[in-house]
């Protein structure tokens, strides 16, 4: 209990009571020398400690991962590997084909998950038993039922192959005429190169960082519980739910997997009416629409381009899970997330109504650079033929003007890296020692055995006594482990193929760029991966990436896009791959097979993302307002423009000394101060049940959201994930989930909402589509076209500029 204590006692993810508890118990000298007076306390005690130790210390984890193992299930079959190829095609075409589309259609993980079951089945009746034996394991076309593991292993591959690598988003903007214009960069050699770098770079981190992101029990994944309780849903279906008393007295008996169908019926019929039937249930701004050509008013309420201060301000599913998904992570990281939001629009509303930064002239919450006009920026206009900065003509244009939001965006940005560092070493000091310590003692033990005879060929999981109190840390050990020189030879080969890329073709840019950007990610790995994995909000390095890069590469816009990936993509890369090296771990999938599940997949769908890419630039108009199937690539454009603002342009000119906007990296030592705040309270009332669920990095990640974004897509989870993490759970948990220790087997309900709603979105999504708006059919009625109308509507975007010229003039008098 003593390991228990220094491990949870500051995990908001942790009962407060329980850890009141322990600590009555360790403080007690007399419970030693007198036990028979604390039997109660004493046999409490033995049962958190067995309860621990023989299961997950959360009731969430308990809820969807089993406490037991069976080594004898196949996993590493044909017919998984044929799935699991077959949907990571399907999944890197389709997101990369509809990549640059308004909006796009992005399918996530899930959908491949859903679909691979019924396929899994049809196989295991189809396929014969026939097969042959390699390395004396017998591989059979048809080993038996298709089982979890099997399953879960396709979900991991279609996982690492549903993003298009982030270098094509710099082919893009170097390709076409209307951005850089060098046309050198179609060389496919070129984009396989970067993109296989970039894709592969974090998988040598995340394999390092299995100590600190994995293996740890604290570090849960929320994201990896609806995925294994969708998988849940399929495999334990037969088994019957117990009877449990729900809200109003009602009755629940359904199976899962009956209840997920009714859940996805639902959902994939109703998200029609916000999609395509009735628009303005996605953005419903009522108060709006009572005044639509009030400035001020849409500047509040506004869904589109105001703040979105709105009680009621949507009902669409996508939209209200945009930032969060209120079923999925703890309620005090939806709740923490809301109120950075709402303490940040109070700023924003500062900033623009006192015309700081002559933010009146502009649009309150926007993403786009302004010239001094109130025009959009003009990016062409300072640069020359090769895309490098020209001094000369930015003195005669303009320097870029930031709305409001956009500028509060980047201070709390600023604030957010400094407190996620602060935050690692003083909350997680200890857990990131330990895990130090065990790659020490790793690379201790692999010297030694350098000069001694190799007598094992097992590799385990770290044998600290705080990893070894979890019980899928134990189980695990039955496996072998992927040896740290599988992910060093990854990491150095994507190094090696990111250098020779940059090197051989005339990117006006060092290869030494990808050792920078590999040097920010490691600052921040460890501290945002353990963030991430206890709270499911995850922190980006893409704007401190652009800031540094900026710096280092002031008028290069292509260098800076370097910079940028390797600083932010690896980071980015290294918690996705932990966060599918945790579901591996949940569902006691060997280690080895979870390499290659994900590195083959990542190679298969990069050639298909680099095909999809080299067959797009060619299309007519695209990226252009007059681009087929509406490939106008919000992406590409966002990307271009940042890549001038930040390289072309560069930082020094806004942030440095005497810049228009040096004030907002007051946001650095804000962030450190705010954790340091937290910590010092945490300290003096550490039973504190408010202090103890705040978490200031989250508070500044939910300030993050804004420029375009506002509260719609923020408030609408708070009161959902109040009904599912403090009614339900509380009052209902045998309706929530499940709890073996209390001997109850009744089937867990939450997540496999999540799970279905999201299933439901994304394959209702891709069916409008390709039935209808892939053809421009469209149903033109008030409730459709009603959202872009008035100072709020996005056709009126332009109006609502030339608005805020005036209002701000009037302000100015």
């Amino acid at each position: 209990m003593a390991q228990v204590h220094k491990q949870h006692s500051r995990d908001p993810n942790f009962p407060i009571q329980i850890i009141g508890k322990i600590e009555d118990f360790l403080g007690n000298d007399e419970i030693s020398s007198k036990p028979e007076n604390h039997a109660h306390l004493i046999d409490e005690m033995k049962i958190q400690a067995a309860l621990i130790t023989n299961n997950s210390p959360y009731a969430e984890v308990r809820s969807v991962v089993d406490n037991h193992d069976d080594p004898t299930l196949p996993v590493s079959t044909i017919r998984a590997w044929l799935i699991g190829i077959f949907f990571s095609c399907c999944i890197a075409f389709i997101n990369s084909f509809f990549d640059v589309r308004l909006p796009s259609i992005y399918v996530i993980s899930t959908v491949p998950q859903l679909l691979a079951y019924p396929v899994g089945k049809f196989l295991e009746r189809a396929l014969p038993d026939a097969g042959f034996t390699a390395f004396g394991v017998r591989h059979s076309l048809n080993p038996g039922p298709f089982n979890k593991k099997e399953h879960m292993l396709i979900t991991i591959m279609s996982n690492v192959a549903k993003s298009a690598p982030y270098t094509n988003y710099i082919v893009w903007i170097q390709v076409l005429p209307r951005f850089f214009n060098q046309p050198w960069a179609i060389n496919i050699g070129y984009q396989v190169l970067v993109a296989l770098s970039t894709n592969f770079i974090g998988y040598g981190l995340a394999g390092i960082c299995r100590r600190f992101l994995v293996y740890p029990a604290y570090c849960v994944w929320p994201s990896s519980l609806v995925t294994i309780a969708l998988n849940s849903a399929f495999h334990d279906a037969s088994t019957e739910a117990a009877t449990v008393v729900g809200p109003f007295k009602s009755v629940w008996k359904i199976p899962r997997l009956k209840y997920f169908c009714y859940a996805f019926g639902l959902m994939f019929v109703y998200f029609w009416f916000p999609n395509y039937i009735f628009s303005a249930l996605s953005f419903f701004s009522w108060m709006s629409w009572i005044a639509p050509n009030n400035i001020h008013l849409a500047n509040i309420t506004g869904g589109l381009t105001g703040l979105g201060l709105n009680p009621f301000p949507t009902f669409d599913w996508n939209i209200l899970t945009f930032n969060i998904d209120p079923l999925m992570v703890p309620f005090f990281s939806t709740f923490n997330f809301f109120l950075g939001a709402i303490f940040s629009m109070f700023i924003i509303t500062a900033i623009y109504y006192t015309n700081t930064f002559n933010t009146a002239y502009l649009p309150i919450n926007s993403n786009r650079p302004f010239d001094h006009f109130g025009q959009p920026y003009n990016v062409s206009a300072i640069i020359d033929k090769n895309g490098i900065f020209d001094g000369a003509k930015y003195a005669a244009y303009s320097p870029p003007f930031l709305a409001a939001g956009n500028l509060a965006v980047y201070m709390f940005f600023f604030g957010l890296y400094s407190a996620t560092v602060t935050y690692g070493i003083l909350y997680h000091r200890h857990e990131i020692m330990l895990g130090f310590r065990d790659v020490w003692q790793n690379v201790k033990q692999w010297w030694i055995r350098l000069g001694k005879p190799r007598t094992s060929t097992r590799s385990t999981s770290p044998s600290s006594d705080v990893n070894m109190l979890d019980i899928h840390n134990r189980l695990m050990r039955a496996y072998p482990e992927v040896p740290e020189w599988w992910y060093m030879i990854c990491l150095f080969v994507a190094i090696a193929l990111g250098m020779v890329g940059i090197a051989v073709w005339p990117t006006n840019t060092t290869p030494l760029v990808v050792l920078y950007g590999i040097a920010l990610c490691l600052v921040f790995v460890v501290p945002i991966g353990i963030i991430a994995a206890m709270t499911g909000v995850q922190v980006t390095l893409n704007v401190l990436a652009e800031f540094i890069g900026g710096v280092w590469a002031e008028g290069n816009a292509i260098a800076m896009c370097f910079f940028k990936s390797y600083g932010y993509v690896t980071c980015a890369h290294a918690l996705s791959f932990s966060a599918d090296l945790k579901l591996a771990h949940y569902l006691k999938i060997p280690p080895r097979f979870t390499f290659w599940a994900q590195m083959v997949p990542t190679l298969v769908s990069t050639f298909i993302s680099v095909g999809v890419l080299q067959y797009q630039v060619h299309i007519k108009d695209i990226c252009t307002r007059l681009a087929p199937f509406r490939f106008t690539c919000p992406g590409p454009n966002t990307f271009f423009t940042a890549a001038v603002f930040w390289g072309t342009v560069g930082p020094r000119k806004i942030w440095g000394a005497g810049g228009q906007y040096a004030v907002t990296l007051i946001g650095f030592p804000f962030g450190v101060v705010l954790v340091v705040v937290f910590w010092l309270l945490s300290r003096r009332w550490p039973k504190n049940a408010v202090i103890r669920n705040a978490h200031p990095v989250v508070m500044l990640g939910g300030a993050l959201a804004w420029a375009p974004y506002n509260l719609v897509y923020i408030w609408p989870a708070v009161p959902v994930a109040a009904v599912s993490w403090l009614y339900l759970k509380k009052r209902y948990l045998g309706l929530w989930s499940k709890e073996k220790e209390t001997r109850l087997t009744c089937w867990k309900y939450n997540f496999v909402t999540s799970a279905a709603f999201s299933c439901a979105v994304a394959l209702s999504g891709i069916v409008i589509f390709f039935a209808l708006q892939i053809s421009d059919i469209e149903l033109n009625w008030w409730g459709n076209s009603v959202i872009n109308e008035g100072c709020d509507g996005t056709d009126g975007y332009d109006n609502v500029s030339s608005l805020a010229v005036a209002a701000g003039r009037r302000n100015l008098g």
